[in-house]
């Protein structure tokens, strides 16, 4: 653009010669620096001092003519110059704008599956990007391992299960905190073959259930016992990785494995053509909040505006999401073709089913129903310390 305006210059005075006929009137043509400020700024003193001697040049050798025409080609002159300052100003600060975007990865709670898909909406919608962010979503290996990922700032922003980051800090001191909830009501479920000789909670007693090591669910699962009247010390637990889980039920090396409501579709695809039978932990009256955004205490004190930008974006996307499921499954094949658009659609729609529901906004606490959620946790574990709301959720982050 420096060089597009140094050519203008350079043919505006060849112009002036054809034009006007010669006349000394060196006095009256503007100096660029004093007159243009912005050519010096745009193509540097060098250029500057060169649009100068063309400008000085002309002058020395410009035909007798009226002052009137001379007028106005310096308006013409002027106004040309100011539109393309205006526009080079413009672009730079566009330019500079979008080098100052934060960088940011966030972290999956569990892979990339289709109740992500408001992540990549946000992502695909420019919500990130208006909001000053870039941001790279890289998948977790379990609400725990999202923690973790957090904590140690491999990812400054995550997404994971209540229940995790109330352990990691009771037990661990882990600095992490939830800004905002996405699940206010659990998903959280066991999961086993129709027609297996499991048909209620009591029957799991003696069986192997199956999740991932980083999962949230084995560490609720004590919970869930207590509530069904499980003796959970007669369940046996087998870890596999997170994308082998399925295969694990359909191939009947585990009699059970946890999982959330979320991914029935998924995991019924993954089983077919046997049916599923699902137990939910709210069938037994366990009500809690489940996933939400999560940050580090760090990048809470030092960063909490682009604390608050995520969020906000990203509930922009989960309304989307919400609205138009099929549309935002779509979205999410796009950047993730191994998703199918029936499954991340399905899923969706059951997360519709677990967000905060209206009047009150989408990823607001309520304090109390967080303090239960902690005694929650609390009734099931040994925490080495108590914690209180505030030392797992930081408010100010959610449109209220």
């Amino acid at each position: 653009m420096a060089t597009i305006l140094w050519r203008f210059l350079v043919c505006l005075s060849r112009e002036r010669k054809k034009i006007l006929p010669v006349r000394n009137i060196g006095s009256s043509i503007p100096s660029v620096k004093g007159e243009f400020p912005l050519v010096e700024a745009i193509t540097g003193p060098t250029r500057r001092r060169e649009c100068s001697a063309v400008v000085r040049h002309s002058s020395r050798h410009i035909r007798t003519g009226s002052r009137r025409e001379w007028r106005k080609l310096m308006i013409c002159h002027r106004a040309v110059l100011g539109f393309l300052s205006a526009f080079l100003l413009s672009a730079s600060l566009s330019t500079q704008g979008a080098q100052a975007a934060d960088k940011l990865t966030f972290v999956t709670d569990f892979g990339y599956l289709g109740r992500h898909a408001y992540y990549f909406v946000a992502l695909d919608k420019g919500y990130y990007k208006d909001a000053g962010l870039d941001v790279d979503i890289v998948r977790g290996q379990g609400s725990a391992d999202a923690v973790k990922q957090v904590a140690a700032g491999t990812a400054q922003i995550g997404f994971a299960d209540a229940a995790s980051v109330i352990l990691g800090r009771a037990n661990d001191g882990v600095p992490v905190k939830l800004v905002a909830e996405v699940y206010a009501k659990p998903p959280h479920a066991v999961f086993t073959i129709e027609g297996s000789p499991i048909t209620k909670p009591k029957d799991l007693e003696g069986r192997t259930i199956a999740d991932s090591a980083s999962s949230s669910l084995p560490k609720m699962f004590p919970a869930y016992a207590k509530a069904a009247g499980i003796d959970a010390s007669k369940v046996k637990w087998v870890f596999v990785t997170s994308d082998a889980i399925a295969a694990t039920l359909a191939l009947g090396r585990a009699d059970a494995v946890t999982y959330y409501t979320i991914s029935e579709a998924l995991m019924q695809k993954a089983v077919a053509p046997k049916k599923l039978a699902i137990m939910k932990f709210s069938d037994v009256g366990m009500d809690f909040y489940s996933n939400g955004i999560i940050a580090n205490d760090e990048v809470i004190k030092s960063k909490p505006d682009m604390v608050r930008r995520f969020v906000q974006a990203t509930l922009h996307g989960l309304k989307d999401a919400i609205n138009d499921p099929e549309a935002a499954a779509k979205i999410l094949n796009k950047y993730q073709r191994q998703i199918d658009v029936d499954v991340g659609t399905a899923e969706m729609k059951v997360i519709s089913t677990l967000v905060q529901a209206p009047p009150e906004p989408l990823g607001v606490v309520d304090k109390a129903r967080m303090k239960r959620t902690i005694d929650l946790v609390a009734s099931s574990f040994d925490l080495k310390k108590p914690v209180t709301t505030d030392d797992v959720f930081a408010d100010g982050f959610v449109t209220k």
